[in-house]
């Protein structure tokens, strides 16, 4: 059962009605994240009602599934009992995310928790902000490496009380430093008198506490694990990353990553509650850049003014040299940012994308400057009243197609090279590789396409039109 309109006004019917009973059995019967989007349509009298039923730990699961505007909202609606009991409840990380929302009521929401909870709180809110410190939970069992099996087992059912992922332990020294990672159905397995440290396990694999959430996504895409222990620099286990909280740092950085491939800042709240002044600001700086770029396009145009007066007709494929150096510049810019994004590339692969670039971009370029002379030969011969002169494109139309052929093959190939080079330029000098977006390898392309469009011209019509 999902959340729909009706259940809105279901609640809004017991609300007034006082069917508590009701009311709780309909919430609990949704999924946690169902639930959540259904506070969030709520208004806070209802919102508050409905959350006040819930059992503590319903209640601290669907709040964790809530965007921080509902969760902040519910928190004021709320006494600072029940305020105190979902934060306590919460896991680590989602109330480490939480907190980092709030900076300006963190202060008053920490002093909501317990004295251990508190700590722990305040441990990964120290952390930097991007690091895998911030989305640990410190929630996870280790087992002694001397145990036995049995006295493993014991430890696990006692601790499964507690702690919410078991399905993958950590084992660890005298001195609660990582040495094996183990998955509970080979412990199930195993015979119960063996030592832990007998027990199957891969080398482990581990983060470190201070690295990117791009670390930890990386690894997690590329070893396919559910759970990865996160140590400090002693190797001693901290805590741990899940799966579902990369999949959300993987959701912001791919939203992330197509606001910049469209030439726009990334919006910090969803677009219909973005206030106009502000999606205006983070749409004009691109904009204003890309304008200034685009202004050199007209200076190339006004060095060439003298070709484009003696002859005309070359002006008849401007568009069509600029728009496909741009888009195979968009092309290769889009597939080398995926590719890094994805790991499949490094900066030591440069030269290698560039050969294949190299390659691509003169295929592409040939494809697109024979249908550029076919189109040319065509309108010269069949439809000669639509080439902007009474007899098609004159005597010398063979020489404008190939103008036209070769200033494609030449801007496509250098919009390739220029949309693939850029991401790795960007890379190297320490900036998002994402930024090199497509309108912006379309700026470049613009004004360099038009300088090879006049110059193949300037070298095969001199004598003839030039």
């Amino acid at each position: 059962m999902s959340a729909n309109p009706k259940h809105i006004e279901d609640i809004s019917i017991l609300v007034e009605k006082r069917d508590f009973a009701a009311l709780r059995k309909l919430v609990l019967e949704l999924p946690h994240a169902d639930a959540a989007e259904l506070f969030r349509q709520l208004d806070p009298v209802q919102m508050a009602v409905s959350f006040r039923l819930l059992p503590k730990s319903d209640a601290s699961e669907i709040f964790g599934y809530m965007d921080s505007d509902a969760q902040e909202a519910l928190i004021r609606s709320l006494g600072v009992n029940e305020a105190a009991d979902i934060l306590n409840a919460m896991s680590d990380d989602d109330r480490t995310a939480f907190l980092e929302e709030c900076p300006e009521h963190a202060v008053r929401l920490l002093g909501l928790l317990d004295p251990a909870q508190q700590r722990i709180a305040v441990q990964l809110l120290g952390y930097p902000k991007d690091s895998v410190g911030r989305m640990m939970t410190t929630s996870f069992v280790t087992l002694g490496r001397e145990w036995t099996v049995q006295q493993a087992l014991d430890h696990v059912r006692d601790r499964a009380k507690e702690v919410y992922y078991v399905h993958v332990v950590c084992s660890v020294d005298g001195d609660g430093r990582l040495v094996g990672v183990h998955r509970i159905r080979d412990i199930f397995r195993a015979d119960p008198a063996i030592k832990v440290s007998e027990l199957p396990a891969a080398p482990p694999l581990f983060l470190k506490v201070a690295a990117t959430r791009a670390d930890a996504l990386a690894m997690f895409r590329r070893h396919a694990r559910t759970i990865i222990p996160v140590v400090n620099a002693d190797q001693k286990v901290l805590g741990i990353v899940t799966v579902d909280d990369v999949l959300e740092t993987a959701t912001e950085e791919a939203a992330r990553d197509i606001a910049l491939l469209g030439g726009a800042e990334v919006p910090d709240e969803p677009l219909l509650e973005t206030p106009l002044m502000q999606l205006v600001r983070q749409r004009a700086g691109w904009l204003v850049i890309l304008f200034v770029g685009e202004m050199f396009t007209a200076t190339a145009m006004g060095f060439f003014e003298g070709e484009i007066q003696r002859a005309v007709v070359l002006s008849l494929f401007l568009p069509l040299i600029i728009s496909s150096g741009g888009n195979s510049g968009s092309q290769s810019s889009a597939l080398v940012i995926r590719a890094m994004a994805l790991s499949e590339v490094t900066l030591r692969d440069w030269f290698r994308v560039f050969r294949r670039e190299v390659m691509s971009g003169l295929t592409l370029g040939l494809i697109l400057g024979v249908i550029g002379f076919a189109r040319i030969a065509i309108w010269h011969e069949f439809f000669p009243s639509l080439c902007g002169q009474e007899y098609g494109y004159g005597p010398h139309w063979v020489l404008i197609g190939f103008v036209i052929f070769l200033s494609l093959v030449g801007v496509v190939l250098w919009g390739s090279l220029s949309g693939a080079m850029l991401p790795f330029i960007l890379r190297r000098l320490g900036f998002d590789p994402a930024k090199a977006a497509a309108p912006f390898v379309a700026t470049i392309v613009d004004v360099t396409g038009l300088v090879i469009y006049f110059v193949v011209a300037a070298l095969v019509l001199r004598g003839t039109l030039l």
